[in-house]
C-alpha cells in the first residue's frame, strides 16, 4: 500500500479541491503525541496553503481569550491557558506549544493576514451545560450600545432578574435528574424568548452594527446569539423526562458545532480539530446506558452545506498501552495499517484501503478511545495512522 508523509502537500494531493475547512479527527482526547502532529500538519497548511483560523473542540466563547491573545492582545501565555479552554485542555503542552506559535507568528504578519484561534463547542462541560448569563448579558449590552434600547425586548435588569444564581443553571444533578433542572421553568421559557428576539436584531440590523463596530464585533455578536440560543435549547432538553432526552442533547451540541464552523468559514479558510466523532461525514453513534444513540455530527451537517468545501482526515491509532489499548487485530483498519513498516506517522488515502481491504471496527475495552469503522472510508479523505502511542 502506497502511503504519504503528513504534510501540506501530501493532505491536499488526497483531495478534488482546496477545502474551506479542512478537519482532522482524534481518536482518543488527552495524548499529546496526537496534538503534536496535529500541530505539525496545521504550520504546514497555514504556510502553504493560506489557511488562518484554527479551530478546536473547545468552549467557544473561553476560546475568545485565546483568540485575543495569538493576535497580540494584552495578557500571558498562562492567562491564555487557563482562562481560554474547557475540557481541562488548557493543560496540554502541545495545545500550549500551539498557541505560543499562533502569537509568535502574527508578529510578523499584516493585521489582515494574522491567524485566528477559535472554539467550536457550546459551553457545555461534561458535568452539565453553564448558566447562558456570560452569552445573553454580552449580547444584550453590544446591542443597547448600538441600537435604540427601545428595540431591545427588556432591559439589563430585567435579564438580570430573569437568569437569577448561576448555580441552578450549572447543577451537576441535572446530567442523571431532569426533574432538578430549570431549562423548562417560566423564566427559562422567557429567557429563550428573550435570546431569539436579540438574535433577530443582530441579522437585521447587520449593516449598522458592522458599520458602528467592526465585522468582528459582529461576528462575536452573532456568536454570543448561537450561544445563547443553543444553551437555553440545551437547558430545556436536559430538563425533559421522555426518553428521547439524550438523543436531544446530542444533537444540539454537535449543531452547536456546525453553526460554528460554518461561521468560520464564512470569514474564511478553516483548519479544525476535534474527536474523530464529531467530524466524521458518516453518522456518529454510542451507547450511554441503555440508550444507543446516533446522531449527525458537526462534520455531517457542515460537509451538507459546503459539499467540497469540507474535507475530513482522521486520525487511527494502533496501540495505547498505557489505556490497555494493546495491539489490534488484523481484521481492523488499524491492525492492518499496523503491520505495514513505515515510519510513524504516515498518511493513507482510504479510498484506496477502502477497494482491498474488508473488516470489522475495532472495539476497545477502555471508553476513551473509538476505533475506525471500516464501513466510512468511502467518505473519509484521509487516514493519519499512528502506530503507539507513548505513555506521557
Amino acid at each position: 500500500m502506497r502511503t504519504h508523509p503528513v504534510d501540506a502537500t501530501s493532505v491536499l494531493s488526497l483531495l478534488p479541491t482546496h477545502p474551506r475547512v479542512l478537519a482532522l479527527g482524534e481518536p482518543t482526547h488527552g495524548e499529546d503525541l496526537l496534538l503534536d502532529v496535529r500541530n505539525h500538519l496545521f504550520r504546514h497548511l497555514i504556510d502553504e496553503a493560506g489557511y488562518r483560523t484554527v479551530a478546536v473542540e473547545s468552549d467557544c466563547l473561553l476560546a475568545l481569550t485565546v483568540d485575543d491573545y495569538v493576535t497580540g492582545g494584552p495578557g500571558t501565555l498562562d492567562d491564555a491557558m487557563t482562562n481560554g479552554f474547557s475540557h481541562n485542555f488548557g493543560t496540554s503542552a502541545a495545545n500550549r506549544d500551539l498557541v505560543r506559535w499562533m502569537r509568535e507568528s502574527n508578529q510578523h504578519r499584516d493585521p489582515a493576514d494574522r491567524l485566528r484561534f477559535a472554539g467550536i463547542d457550546g459551553p457545555l462541560e461534561i458535568s452539565g451545560p453553564e448558566s447562558p448569563r456570560t452569552a445573553l448579558t454580552t449580547l444584550h449590552t453590544y446591542l443597547t450600545a448600538h441600537l435604540n434600547p427601545d428595540l431591545l425586548p427588556c432591559t439589563a435588569d430585567t435579564l438580570d432578574a430573569l437568569l437569577g444564581a448561576d448555580e441552578p443553571w450549572t447543577n451537576p444533578a441535572t446530567m442523571y435528574d431532569p426533574a432538578t433542572s430549570i431549562g423548562r421553568t417560566p423564566q427559562a421559557r422567557e429567557l429563550r424568548l428573550i435570546a431569539d428576539d436579540l438574535a433577530a436584531l443582530v441579522d437585521a440590523d447587520t449593516p449598522h452594527l458592522i458599520a458602528a463596530t467592526s465585522r468582528d464585533a459582529w461576528d462575536r455578536a452573532r456568536l454570543h446569539a448561537r450561544t445563547a440560543t443553543g444553551l437555553l435549547r440545551y437547558h430545556a432538553w436536559m430538563a425533559d423526562p421522555s426518553p428521547s432526552r439524550l438523543d436531544h442533547l446530542v444533537r444540539i451540541r454537535d449543531t452547536m458545532m456546525a453553526e460554528n464552523l460554518l461561521a468560520l468559514a464564512e470569514r474564511g479558510p478553516t483548519l479544525v480539530y476535534a474527536h474523530n466523532s464529531h467530524l466524521q461525514r458518516d453518522a456518529s453513534s454510542m451507547r450511554m446506558g441503555d440508550h444507543h444513540l446516533r446522531w449527525c455530527s458537526a462534520g455531517a451537517l457542515t460537509a451538507a452545506r459546503l459539499g467540497t468545501g469540507y474535507a475530513f482526515l482522521a486520525t487511527a491509532l494502533g496501540t495505547i498501552r498505557h489505556h490497555g489499548v494493546g495491539t489490534p487485530p488484523a481484521d481492523t483498519v488499524e491492525g492492518h495499517l499496523y503491520t505495514l513498516d513505515r515510519q510513524d506517522p504516515f498518511l493513507v488515502d482510504p479510498h484506496t484501503l477502502a477497494a482491498t481491504f474488508t473488516g470489522t471496527p475495532r472495539v476497545s475495552e477502555w471508553f476513551g478511545y473509538a476505533g475506525l469503522d471500516p464501513a466510512h472510508l468511502p467518505n473519509t479523505d484521509g487516514i493519519v495512522y499512528i502506530r503507539d502511542c507513548p505513555q506521557p
